[in-house]
């Protein structure tokens, strides 16, 4: 006897199906094709040949990756420090009694909303010409140049835009986490008098440690996987000096005919962003079991 699949059977099919399709055209594919890729000497055209690990074995002795990979996690602490720290005060602060809270949340979102490549030219215009010339006016000495000419201090303005743009994310999460956390803790610490210093430390904090996991985890992966504020407020310089690996993944992968060595270092990049977001994953649940 043959069984008749239901209205709720063909619609599950008729979404999954599609889904997976492009998933598999537009993700998978792709990502086995890098693969392969990295075992060649492709440049992106014309005909290419199997060249083994050397990519691989190259990537461990070339100046300039190792320099995007310094530069990337450089990058990726500081702003992973900044923004949870920045996302968190919001969010106790939003979360509290205030006027205008609704509207308060609305308008720190927008940075969320808009394009990185949008934010970061806006930002490079600020940068390049109206900073610059608020320090001419003023005679402030740090303010007359454009920070993203600098090879020191570039990649705090590139920073600067990163944290702007992702601590709305965080902040959302956070707050989710705040109003998990029982009212009657809070009445009783307060019956205990306890400061308010003792109160984060003691009862939010432990609480709501599984949303700080899940904002670390997401945000050094976005930090570490940087490239729209890259593009848009320096190209990497200057003197390479703030060249990402994403960013040298891509200009050397598509311009500069290294597309098989690219490759290999996406690869390897991908294997790093995996272990590090499995570590902090597994220190932060310990952690967890531990409060």
């Amino acid at each position: 006897m043959k069984h008749k699949m239901s209205n709720r059977d063909k619609t599950f099919w008729a979404v999954t199906v599609p889904v997976l399709v492009l998933f598999f055209a537009f993700n998978t594919l792709p990502m086995i094709k890098g693969v392969i890729y990295s075992f060649t000497n492709y440049r992106g055209y014309g005909s290419y040949e199997f060249v083994g690990l050397r990519n691989y074995l190259d990537l461990f002795t070339d100046a300039r990756v190792g320099k995007s990979y310094l530069f990337t996690f450089k990058y990726a602490i500081a702003g992973t420090v900044l923004v949870n720290v920045l996302s968190l005060v919001m969010a106790l602060g939003l979360n509290s009694r205030i006027r205008f809270k609704s509207a308060l949340r609305g308008i720190y979102f927008v940075p969320n909303i808009l394009g990185g490549l949008v934010i970061g030219y806006i930002f490079s215009f600020i940068f390049t010409y109206i900073l610059p010339a608020v320090g001419t006016t003023f005679h402030i000495g740090f303010l007359e140049n454009s920070i993203l000419a600098s090879e020191t201090y570039a990649w705090v303005g590139v920073l600067i835009v990163g944290v702007w743009q992702a601590v709305a994310m965080n902040t959302i999460i956070y707050i989710s986490g705040l109003q998990t956390v029982p009212q009657e803790v809070y009445e009783a610490s307060m019956l205990d008098g306890a400061s308010k210093w003792k109160e984060f430390w003691s009862i939010t904090f432990p609480l709501v440690l599984p949303f700080v996991t899940i904002n670390l985890v997401l945000s050094t992966k976005n930090f570490l996987m940087v490239f729209d504020q890259i593009m848009s407020l320096t190209k990497g310089g200057p003197a390479q000096s703030t060249e990402s690996i994403s960013y040298l993944i891509y200009r050397n992968g598509m311009d500069g005919g290294q597309f098989g060595f690219q490759s290999a270092n996406a690869v390897i990049f991908f294997i790093v962003i995996v272990l590090i977001s499995v570590g902090q994953m597994t220190i932060m649940n310990k952690k967890e079991e531990q409060l």
